[in-house]
């Protein structure tokens, strides 16, 4: 995919590295999915919408563009699974450090597993909120640590990994995920509290992993696996807003656009879903006021890699 273009077709004056506290990085991975493919095509059609989408945001009165966002090139290692987490893991990282507001857009969702590595071992007591349809908490699923279904499990073992959404999983995973922190979509239906209760389970700082499967196919069809009785835009939108109001949320990521030539409201709602991301990140912020991403100096100059040698 090319990434010659700003995003959303943004003046440069607003997509420069150096100026630009928030970094976008795409990585076009579809090596592990199991049933629906293309999810390496995701990132693509997401830029292409955002280019026709409005830059205004009615509900925080802001044009969060201007805070700038600055494109990355296409993380396109593809050489194996491991490879590509690996590679996601140090470009994640790297930007972090440059202390950007740090987000990626998937492809499929084993790229969550570099993601969430690199926020783990960047910000002090971790909570990954995961917004998906599937638990995801497979320890090794086909040969590899690396897969789709496994995107979580590093997580359950390494941060505060509070699950919401989920409504299909393998019977397996009930032995590693902590039900205290897991709000299942036939429960939350029926209670008016759920993201209250979503709310008490997260720590300070917040990294969200989103997989677009939590919405209902009515309104997201185009994913690798859709499951009937999802997220509705307005209700996700409202949760959304609370952690970002309530929350220091650090970075996410949004993975599993699959897209279709026959659907493009999936492309827009993944692009607007973005932008309301970022605009709720930065509702009431001053263009002019300095990024401050939190990630303290002794903090990152002194942690090891809980994975490898650090990479620094």
């Amino acid at each position: 995919m090319s990434t010659s273009k700003n995003y959303a077709g943004i003046s440069d004056e607003f997509a420069q590295l150096e100026k630009s506290k928030i970094i976008l990085i795409p990585v076009p991975y579809d090596g592990t999915s199991t049933w629906g493919k293309g999810a390496d095509k995701g990132p693509e059609a997401f830029l292409e919408a955002s280019e026709n989408m409005e830059l205004y945001d009615i509900e925080t009165n802001s044009e969060v563009y201007k805070q700038g966002i600055h494109l990355t090139a296409a993380i396109t290692e593809n050489s194996s699974p491991e490879a590509m987490v690996k590679e996601v893991h140090k470009i994640t990282k790297d930007f972090i450090k440059r202390n950007k507001f740090v987000t990626l857009f998937g492809g499929e969702h084993s790229i969550s597993i570099g993601s969430i590595r690199a926020f783990n071992e960047c910000f002090d007591n971790l909570t990954v909120l995961q917004i998906d349809a599937h638990a995801d908490l497979r320890e090794s699923y086909e040969g590899t640590k690396f897969n789709h279904a496994c995107a979580v499990y590093e997580a359950s073992q390494t941060t505060n990994l509070v699950q919401v959404g989920i409504r299909s999983m393998d019977v397996i995973e009930k032995t590693v995920m902590d039900e205290e922190k897991t709000f299942f979509a036939q429960d939350m239906i029926a209670d008016e509290y759920w993201s209250d209760k979503v709310i008490e389970t997260l720590t300070e700082n917040v990294f969200i992993t989103l997989d677009l499967d939590a919405f209902d196919p009515s309104i997201m069809p185009s994913t690798g696996t859709p499951e009937p009785g999802g997220l509705l835009w307005y209700e996700t939108m409202e949760f959304l807003k609370q952690v970002f109001e309530d929350k220091n949320v650090v970075g996410f990521d949004i993975v599993e656009l699959c897209p279709n030539k026959n659907d493009k409201s999936s492309d827009f709602l993944a692009a607007k879903l973005y932008y309301k991301m970022l605009s709720y990140k930065f509702a009431g912020q001053d263009v002019d006021k300095e990024y401050d991403n939190t990630f303290d100096i002794d903090y990152k100059a002194n942690i090891n890699s809980r994975f490898e040698d650090d990479e620094d």
